[in-house]
């Protein structure tokens, strides 16, 4: 599993290394291997390094002191380098010698066109927005820019941005990433970890990432022995004669993430059946026979009936992926988790405003503790979705999935994704890895729709069905099973 560690969890790694390493030698060995990117991009971009432009953006303390080492070793390669001085009298006084030494220059103002512009202007330990002047440099660039450690104005353990920042082409980072990398993807742009020899000193990350190859591996596969009960039955209670979109949706996405079977229940069966001829459908939870896992939630309305429904999938004694007016329903009224068995997994999966009713406040600046705090209480897996979405456990455990397009944020998709969800549950897996595989393989699927594959599709939301049928099946690359 890939992962981010916190500031101070990667900076007490590094001490330790620092500790016992010569003075300058991670300064120069980090440069060396922000200098190695940076000239990828060079030539990626213009063919080549020598006789490019180089900007550096320099402010006080290490961040500066690294752009300024690579500063020195990009000049050494023949590109033209200045550095623009935001604190003279701060700057790193051995990366600024080094630089002057390869034949780089400084100043106080930005210099004429750039072929790359390298953020050294605040580190890890900075907060809050660009100061004024730091800002003004920023907006006058046109050049693609690589950051050093993260992009300058962006808080590094939130991702938030509360004023004037960077937007990187490009960001490395040294030792470990960090949650920015994981939590803001589109100021980050393309992250490159440099290995300085921390990795023995970290420990197991305060945020996981899934890889491609995890989710595929977890991915529930029939065997020569399997059935459609060893397979999973997922119960699904949605939709209405209001609304039987979100039954169709969700039932959908049921079957085609793996379930050996899947049961509807409710008024919209008429339509879950025309759709999906393989589901058993049924107008009443009560009829709807053993499950392994429950989806309840879309498109059931919060009035009565709808209460009723979540009162008996709660108190049916198996997970259950709750979401849109189940999660509603929660915030209104408390006593029907009282039907839960606390034991029992239970997934929530709400976007801002329902987190709000949830909770009482939206997630605000730092969503990974927001969701902490929210799983903790509710006892539940808390699934936030949002660009980058956030799977947190009842034991503190998080797992993130970076956004790597919106395509998903378009109707419809949530109730594709908690038929998914659900389907995860009813064959065992863990209910977080459930989420975040879900969420994984969701993502996948709707930039694969949105693209045409595998087969154009008419509107999104339905498109994502097949393409994660595709997925599931290995009928499109993108995703190992």
């Amino acid at each position: 599993m890939n992962g981010a560690w916190s500031v101070e969890r990667a900076r007490a790694a590094e001490n330790v290394v620092l500790a016992r390493t010569p003075e300058g030698v991670l300064m120069r060995h980090a440069a060396f291997g922000l200098a190695t990117v940076a000239a990828r991009m060079l030539s990626a971009r213009t063919g080549g390094v020598a006789g490019r432009r180089v900007t550096l953006l320099v402010g006080a303390g290490n961040n500066g002191g690294d752009a300024l080492w690579a500063g020195a070793f990009l000049r050494r390669r023949g590109a033209a380098v200045s550095a623009v001085l935001l604190a003279p009298d701060r700057a790193h006084p051995d990366g600024l010698a080094a630089l002057r030494r390869a034949g780089g220059r400084s100043c106080e103002v930005l210099p004429g066109r750039a072929d790359l512009v390298i953020d050294g202007i605040v580190g890890l330990s900075a907060r809050g927005a660009l100061r004024p002047a730091a800002a003004a440099l920023v907006e006058a660039v046109t050049a693609p820019i690589l950051a050093v450690d993260l992009p300058s104005g962006v808080d590094p353990d939130t991702g938030a941005v509360d004023g004037p920042a960077v937007t990187a082409s490009a960001t490395v980072t040294f030792g470990a990433r960090k949650p920015v990398h994981v939590l803001n993807p589109e100021r980050c742009g393309e992250v490159h970890l440099v290995d300085i020899g921390i990795g023995g000193e970290l420990g197991e990350p305060d945020i996981g990432v899934l890889t491609p190859e995890e989710v595929g591996a977890c991915w529930p596969v029939p065997g020569r022995a399997s059935d459609k009960y060893t397979q999973g039955v997922t119960g699904v209670a949605a939709g209405s004669a209001k609304y039987p979109g979100a039954a169709v949706l969700a039932t959908g996405g049921a079957v085609v993430a793996t379930s050996g079977m899947v049961r509807f229940a409710g008024s919209a069966a008429e339509a879950v059946g025309t759709r999906w001829p393989e589901v058993i459908v049924t107008g009443s939870v009560t009829d709807a026979g053993r499950v392994q896992a429950w989806v309840v939630g879309p498109g059931i309305g919060t009035a009565t009936a709808g209460r009723d429904v979540l009162r008996h999938v709660l108190g049916d004694g198996v997970p259950v992926c709750a979401d849109a007016d189940a999660l509603t329903l929660l915030a209104q009224h408390p006593e029907l988790a009282d039907a839960r068995d606390p034991d029992v997994a239970l997934v929530l999966t709400p976007h801002d405003r329902e987190f709000a009713r949830l909770t009482g406040s939206e997630p605000g600046a730092d969503r990974v503790g927001a969701a902490r705090d929210a799983a903790r209480r509710y006892g539940a897996v808390l699934l936030l979705k949002g660009n980058t979405t956030i799977v947190a456990a009842p034991d503190g455990r998080v797992l993130v999935n970076p956004a790597r397009s919106a395509w998903p944020a378009t109707a419809g998709s949530g109730d594709v994704l908690s038929g998914v969800v659900g389907a995860l549950l009813a064959a065992g897996l863990d209910p977080a890895t459930a989420a975040a595989a879900a969420v994984h393989a969701h993502e996948l699927a709707a930039d694969l729709a949105a693209r045409g594959a595998p087969a154009p599709a008419s509107t999104l939301a339905t498109g994502l069905t097949e393409a994660i049928r595709a997925l599931r099946t290995g009928r499109v690359r993108g995703w190992r099973r």
